[in-house]
């Protein structure tokens, strides 16, 4: 059972959205971004080429610029929202990466510096939310 956030939790979803082909449809599709998931005062970075993952490593606060855009939430909130997708099969409503950016007051999604690599996030939003919603075919330890 992989801990999240852990590279290993990151590894095993990786691999379950790479080898099921329902997660690269239904409003997916290619992408190509490098972008970071920051849990409390940990920064990870996934980069996405064409319909993969191809990678994910833990970063340090100084190399966020190397990142298009980066997610933000509390521990608490992460896990919130992937006991829901576990529970759900997928995200609901309320727990969809759209949703949290748009209810919270500086969003989900946050710059790096330069808005047009923001903008990623909403470009490649639904590719985002089937990588995520990969983790609930795994077993997550929080």
């Amino acid at each position: 059972m992989a801990v999240f956030p852990s590279i290993e939790w990151f590894d095993e979803v990786r691999e379950v959205f790479n080898t099921h082909p329902e997660y690269h449809g239904a409003g997916g599709g290619a992408c190509e971004t490098t972008f970071g998931v920051r849990v409390g005062q940990r920064m990870f970075r996934l980069t996405m080429e064409g319909l993969e993952c191809i990678s994910a490593d833990e970063i340090g606060e100084q190399q966020h610029e190397t990142l298009d855009f980066y997610l933000d939430l509390d521990p608490d909130e992460w896990q919130e929202m992937l006991e829901n997708i576990r529970d759900h099969g997928g995200a609901d409503l309320d727990h969809s990466l759209n949703t949290l950016d748009l209810e919270l007051d500086e969003g989900l999604a946050r710059s790096t510096g330069d808005q047009y690599r923001q903008d990623l996030f909403f470009r490649y939003n639904q590719t985002l939310q089937h990588f995520f919603d990969a983790s609930a075919r795994i077993r997550t330890e929080f």
